[in-house]
């Protein structure tokens, strides 16, 4: 039987790096309705901080932008959260997910972001589209 949505929220802000701990915060008390363990919060902020900060600093390479941030609540007590952007796009997205790849030249990225997201997460989706943009969805699934 498929699960049914009990609770939605919708939420843009500007990408900007003092955002990233509001996002976080913001999904983590909205998600508390659920009460999950503090490991499950806390696993699922930590996946969020990672989707934020790559929009961030890959999608608009810190020249700013909207994020779009949608979570979903289910009766099954599980989570989704859709992270997206409108910035550059991810040319080659299965290269992207590879642990320690980074476009970051810099040396202050370790290129594991999406590794953590799905580390932290039951599901990690991620499209994107060259000048579109990137979606990423997590799915995180309640004991």
């Amino acid at each position: 039987m498929k699960a049914k949505k009990t609770n939605e929220l919708k939420l843009t802000l500007p990408a900007l790096s003092a955002n990233e701990s509001a996002a976080r915060a913001i999904v983590g008390a909205f998600c508390a309705q659920l009460d999950p363990t503090v490991e499950e919060i806390a696993d699922l902020k930590c996946a969020v901080s990672e989707a934020v900060t790559n929009c961030i600093v890959h999608a608009y390479g810190g020249e700013g932008g909207i994020i779009y941030i949608s979570v979903s609540l289910f009766d099954d007590r599980s989570i989704t959260v859709t992270i997206r952007d409108r910035g550059c796009g991810i040319a080659d997205v299965p290269l992207a997910r590879q642990p320690l790849f980074t476009t970051n030249t810099d040396g202050e990225r370790s290129g594991m972001g999406f590794s953590v997201m799905e580390t932290f997460t039951d599901r990690l989706t991620v499209r994107s589209r060259i000048g579109e943009g990137t979606r990423v969805t997590m799915k995180k699934c309640l004991s």
